[in-house]
């Protein structure tokens, strides 16, 4: 099912069809979830810290799929709402293959790159060969995690936004069966937990594939299509590869923010990892938003209707605003329920409180913020502003580096654990002055278009 969203109220459509991708966001923290609890209780909380110290490379692995994939289909949005039925079906096509391409560079890169990561990232040495097994066999299966990305985002690119969530919630499922296959059973550890995400994603991504190819056929591919269009890729280049950047640049700060965390042991790093599960989590709505935000804006900026955008991004703030607020709660309250859950009965739980707490208490006040980012920067990339996430990266970049230099300077942990916080903020208040001046920006551009047009006529 595909939907226009270039007409009807706002905030209406925008809650029709987030509610999809914010289901699809949890079950996807949820495997996440089960992955690291059936680590943590049927492997050991060593093993547990170690896919926790990998988490950091997993979110760039995982940003830079998500950036090339959305940038690639912004490209989808535009032709579908201006009513391009063929440039449409032309833009999924070059997406797959500059995906393709892609998935082939960032593996080579990732699989080179791990081991000189993970020593440079301080991990301890009791677990180092874990958490190197778990990282190295999610990178070699990229190519499942971008499939499914990219194909869930031409998707929703067409409004489209609960068959994504179908597959996913499959991918959940085959997830956790395969966890306690490869775990519980055949005893394989972290390796067995990642071939387990490996596998789900990439059948998950192959019944999409199928999907679109039998029940969608505005994206339907034909045999002449199949050769790279050097108008779209350029197009599909402008916006993918600054958002990919931005993404990986944003990680390079996170990973600066994990070593400074890894200094004070496996212990810190298991407290810090369950924290941030839950944070995950509670914050799941605000990518979702994102997302939407990136078919909405997109569609009626092909359409040609800039004030039905900033009009959606107003709704979305006032959506996110009230997410927030409680999900800060639960954050809080459910923290030491949730975190219970990842380790053995046996497990004295008291000494990875602290850390994880810390983390918790520092992260909830700038939800909002975080928010406002995924709201402001999901909406100038749809509107062909790719490069703004690049900026957006640097300055979480900086962020964290300069927390982080302090933290070890200071020797201490709270310091460490604030990185992210500190890069909400700064970065949420930036995101909103530049999209304050790409409107005015994009504003002045169509009155001169329309001014032509009617010196033309």
């Amino acid at each position: 099912m595909q939907a226009k969203m270039t007409k009807g109220k706002p905030i209406v459509l925008l809650l029709q069809f987030v509610v999809p991708i914010l289901l699809g966001f949890i079950f996807q923290q949820f495997y996440n979830m089960v992955d690291t609890i059936i680590v943590g209780r049927f492997v050991s909380p060593g093993a547990l810290a170690a896919v926790g110290s990998t988490g950091t490379i997993m979110f760039m692995v995982m940003g830079l799929a998500n950036g090339m994939t959305t940038g690639y289909t912004v490209l989808i949005s535009h032709k579908f709402g201006a009513g391009d039925t063929e440039g449409t079906r032309k833009a999924f096509v070059n997406a797959i293959l500059l995906g393709i391409i892609s998935t082939l560079f960032i593996t080579v890169i990732a699989l080179a790159a791990m081991r000189p990561l993970l020593t440079i990232m301080n991990t301890p040495a009791d677990i180092f060969d874990d958490a190197y097994s778990y990282i190295f066999t999610i990178c070699a299966g990229s190519i499942a995690l971008i499939g499914y990305n990219l194909l869930a985002a031409s998707l929703r690119a067409i409004g489209n936004s609960r068959t994504p969530l179908y597959f996913l919630i499959f991918s959940a499922l085959l997830n956790i069966l395969l966890d306690l296959v490869f775990i519980v059973v055949f005893h394989l550890g972290t390796f067995g937990a990642a071939l387990a995400t490996d596998l789900s994603q990439g059948i998950s991504a192959v019944l999409c594939m199928i999907y679109i190819v039998k029940k969608v056929k505005i994206l339907c591919p034909k045999a002449t299509d199949w050769h790279l269009n050097k108008d779209y890729s350029l197009k599909q280049l402008n916006i993918g590869i600054p958002m990919a950047l931005q993404f990986g640049i944003t990680s390079s700060g996170t990973m600066v923010m994990q070593s400074s965390i890894n200094i004070y042991g496996s212990t810190a790093v298991t407290g810090f990892t369950s924290a941030g599960k839950v944070v995950n989590l509670m914050t799941a709505g605000m990518p979702s938003i994102g997302q939407t935000l990136a078919a909405y804006a997109g569609q009626n900026y092909g359409y040609g209707n800039l004030d039905r955008v900033h009009q959606g991004t107003k709704d979305a703030l006032k959506l996110s605003c009230i997410y927030s607020v409680i999900t800060g709660f639960l954050s809080v309250l459910l923290m030491p329920v949730i975190i219970g859950f990842f380790f053995d009965s046996g497990v004295d739980m008291a000494s990875y409180l602290p850390y994880a707490r810390a983390y918790i208490m520092e992260c909830v006040p700038f939800y909002i913020p975080l928010s406002m980012i995924f709201i402001y920067r999901n909406t100038m990339q749809a509107c062909g502003y790719g490069k703004t996430a690049l900026m957006l990266g640097i300055v979480e970049l900086v962020s964290r580096l300069a927390t982080a230099f302090l933290s070890i300077k200071m020797h201490s942990y709270k310091m460490a654990v604030a990185g992210d916080a500190t890069a909400w903020f700064i970065t949420g208040i930036i995101s909103f002055i530049l999209y304050l001046g790409v409107m005015k920006q994009l504003r002045k551009r169509m009155a001169l278009r329309k001014d032509k047009s009617a010196t033309i006529a």
